[in-house]
C-alpha cells in the first residue's frame, strides 16, 4: 500500500470513528425533549443559559428557530441533491455542481462510471465527504465503511436541527473541483432576513495548527471577533466575484429568516456549495461576547406564534 493511500485510509478511519461515536451518543440522548437537550448542550458550549422566551443573542435565536420555525420546505433546502433544483431555478444551472451519480446504498456505487477524480458524500448530513484525488490509489473499502456509517446517522439528533430530520439518506457523486494545485476555499455568506451582513472563510483545514475561521463585513473588512476558532493571521483576498456572490446569496435567501449560503470560486467561476440554517449548530461561542448580541440584533425573528411557519 502506498504512503498516500495509507494516510488517506487513516484519515477516513478517524472520521468513521467520529460518526460512530455520534451514532451512539444520539441513541443515549434521544429520550431528551428538544428544548431540554438544547439547553444542556447550549450551556456546555457557550457558558451561558439559553433563553427561548426572550432570545437576544445570535446563538439563542438560532435555537429559537430550531424549535419554532419548522417549515417542511427547509428539508429540501438542506438535502444536497434536492437543493440543486432550487438553486437552478433561483440563480441558474451554471452555478450548480453536476451530479455524477446518486445511490441509496454504498454497494450500488459503480466506480467504473466515475472519472479519475471525484467526490462522494451523503445528501442528508455534514462531514461525510470522501475525496478521491486518484482512482488508482483510492481506498474504496475505507470509503464505503465511512459512508455506510453516515447513512445510518440521522443528523437531526446532533444539534436538533429540524430540517435534517426527514432528509432521505443517499450518496451523491460530484466532480472533484480542481483549483490548479491551490486549496479549495469556500466562502460562507451569512444572510439575515434576505440580506448578506457578513461572511467568513475557513482556512488551514489540514494544518497542524488547526483550522482558522475569519469573519469579514459586507465590504470585506475584517471583523473584530472570533467564533470558537481563531482567525487567520494571513491576508485573505476578497473573491474575484464577491459582489456576484452577494447578489446570488440574497436571491437564494429571499424570504428566509436566516441562512448561510456557501460558494466556491475557481478562476472567477462561482459554484454553489450548500445552505445551512444553524452554523456550528448555534453552539459556537463568540470572543468577545458582545458580538453574539450584535449579530443577534441583525436576526429579526418572525412575529408569528411559535410553531407557525413564516411562509
Amino acid at each position: 500500500m502506498s504512503r498516500y493511500k495509507w494516510n488517506k485510509r487513516r484519515q477516513i478511519t478517524v472520521e468513521t470513528g467520529q460518526i460512530l461515536y455520534k451514532n451512539i451518543l444520539h441513541k443515549l440522548t434521544r429520550f431528551l425533549p428538544d428544548k431540554v437537550y438544547l439547553k444542556i448542550v447550549f450551556y456546555k458550549n457557550t457558558k451561558y443559559k439559553l433563553s427561548l422566551k426572550k432570545p437576544q443573542t445570535f446563538n439563542e435565536k438560532l435555537q429559537w428557530l430550531k424549535i419554532y420555525n419548522r417549515d417542511p420546505f427547509y428539508t429540501m433546502l438542506v438535502d444536497k441533491y434536492e437543493v440543486k433544483n432550487y438553486v437552478k431555478e433561483k440563480i441558474g444551472q451554471e452555478y450548480v455542481i453536476p451530479t455524477l451519480g446518486l445511490w441509496k446504498n454504498v454497494e450500488d456505487i459503480n466506480l467504473k462510471v466515475l472519472p479519475d477524480r471525484f467526490v462522494l458524500k451523503c445528501t442528508h448530513d455534514s462531514g461525510s465527504v470522501v475525496l478521491c484525488e486518484d482512482k488508482s490509489n483510492f481506498d474504496f473499502c475505507a470509503a464505503k465503511k465511512k459512508l455506510r456509517c453516515a447513512l445510518n446517522n440521522n443528523y437531526f439528533w446532533d444539534g436538533r436541527e429540524w430540517p435534517y430530520k426527514n432528509v432521505k439518506p443517499r450518496i451523491i457523486a460530484e466532480p472533484y473541483l480542481d483549483n490548479k494545485g491551490q486549496n479549495l476555499v469556500d466562502y460562507k455568506l451569512m444572510c439575515f432576513n434576505g440580506k448578506v451582513k457578513c461572511s467568513f472563510v475557513v482556512t488551514d483545514r489540514f494544518s497542524t495548527d488547526g483550522i482558522k475561521v475569519t469573519f469579514f463585513d459586507r465590504n470585506w473588512n475584517r471583523m473584530p471577533f472570533e467564533r470558537h476558532y481563531p482567525s487567520s493571521k494571513e491576508e485573505i483576498p476578497k473573491p474575484l466575484a464577491y459582489e456576484l456572490m452577494v447578489d446570488l446569496a440574497e436571491k437564494l435567501s429571499e424570504h428566509l429568516v436566516f441562512v448561510r449560503v456557501d460558494f466556491y470560486e475557481i478562476a472567477g467561476q462561482i459554484y454553489f456549495g450548500e445552505l445551512t440554517f444553524s452554523p456550528g449548530g448555534g453552539f459556537e461561542e463568540f470572543t468577545p461576547l458582545e458580538w453574539d448580541y450584535k449579530l443577534g440584533d441583525w436576526l429579526i425573528l418572525p412575529k408569528d406564534k411559535p410553531g407557525k411557519c413564516n411562509w
